[in-house]
């Protein structure tokens, strides 16, 4: 079968809250893309599942009714007002989030299983702007002087596009990193996390409040508890792949262990029962500055290694990194300058100034 060829502004790889984030905004500005997406909505991913400020922020910007459609679904978003840190002593310190509500809103943050907020996200993109493949097999990414060309496959038939630009949303394993940059992500940068589905957990905050243990089994990492629609909760540990390697540390028995015997959390366990399987994955954390863009190209989301290391939020730094890349794309295209020199100051500068801290 022959390859049908297609032309566009940009391309972007992923269409998790960084690739959405991206397409949002280049649809803002009239920007026409193509996005390559390897899984079909709804798809799930293993995360913390909580949604913070930040995220409503981009999601405020873009279209104020779009929160309040989230708030108007009580059996898929729950609100949130802020975050508990638990000291190894069992002491709490509750930390309210700034409240920079608009109408119709009714928190600064909510939680909601990735499964349904992500393919929320995906409902949201603009398809008179955005072409979309879902279940999308790349065969080749290659870079040259007039910008960069993917080759793929959807539903049996080969495409090739072309653009002057790549956005990078395909995660910690992202090929356009591997290719561009020659970088797959350090062990260093990693920290692992489990995470599991518990119903019925007693003591959750009636304000939705997160909440984050730093548990003497899991330490220098922490455990946390996030409250969730239909009397769920999400569960799970975090922690430094480094320490887990050199201590080599069971971190499944070492979470229900906590859950099992820890004077802290064992009480409210003793009636929750586990939905579903345990599971885990990596944590590209943002250990310190690095260049996230270059000729051709930026990266965005996990593939940007954007995950803050002490909260271990993922999703708003995501989709906030996808917002200034689609404002930074408007400003470049109209020069059709997709330079290193003029990609670092129009986005890596703005989102390290915006995020770094």
């Amino acid at each position: 079968m022959n390859s049908k060829s297609i032309e566009t502004s940009v391309i972007i790889i992923g269409s998790g809250p960084a690739g959405v984030g991206t397409s949002i905004y280049l649809s803002l500005a009239g920007i026409k893309h193509v996005i390559i997406e390897k899984e079909t909505f709804p798809r799930d991913k293993v995360c913390g599942d909580a949604i913070s400020g930040k995220s409503a922020h981009v999601l405020r910007k873009a279209n104020p009714q779009w929160l309040q459609e989230v708030f108007q679904q009580p059996h898929n978003f729950t609100p949130s007002n802020g975050i508990v840190f638990v000291a190894p002593n069992g002491k709490p310190m509750r930390v309210p989030f700034g409240e920079h509500l608009k109408e119709g809103e009714l928190a600064p943050g909510f939680t909601s299983p990735r499964l349904v907020f992500d393919n929320f996200l995906f409902s949201k993109i603009d398809r008179n702007y955005a072409t979309v493949f879902e279940g999308a097999v790349i065969h080749s990414l290659e870079k040259n002087s007039n910008g960069v060309t993917v080759a793929f496959k959807n539903h049996e038939q080969d495409y090739v596009v072309k653009a002057p630009l790549i956005v990078a949303c395909d995660g910690d394993k992202s090929k356009v990193r591997k290719a561009f940059v020659n970088d797959d992500i350090s062990d260093k940068s990693y920290s692992v996390g489990l995470r599991a589905y518990y119903k019925n957990v007693e003591g959750l905050d009636k304000n939705g409040y997160i909440e984050l243990h730093f548990l003497k089994e899991v330490l220098p990492g922490y455990f946390w508890i996030f409250p969730l629609p239909n009397g769920m909760a999400n569960v799970g540990v975090g922690l430094l792949s480094s320490v887990v390697r050199a201590n080599k540390i069971n971190l499944r028995e070492q979470m229900l262990k906590a859950i099992e015997q820890n004077p802290t959390i064992s009480h409210r366990f003793k009636n929750a029962s586990l939905e579903g399987k345990i599971q885990g994955w990596g944590l590209p954390m943002g250990m310190s500055r690095q260049s996230i863009s270059g000729d051709n190209y930026m990266l965005c989301g996990d593939a940007a290694r954007l995950i803050d290391p002490f909260s271990g939020e993922g999703i708003g730094n995501a989709l906030y990194s996808g917002m200034l890349a689609g404002e930074a794309i408007a400003r470049c295209l109209p020069k059709n300058d997709f330079s290193a020199a003029t990609l670092k100051l129009e986005y890596d500068d703005t989102l390290y100034r915006r995020l770094g801290d």
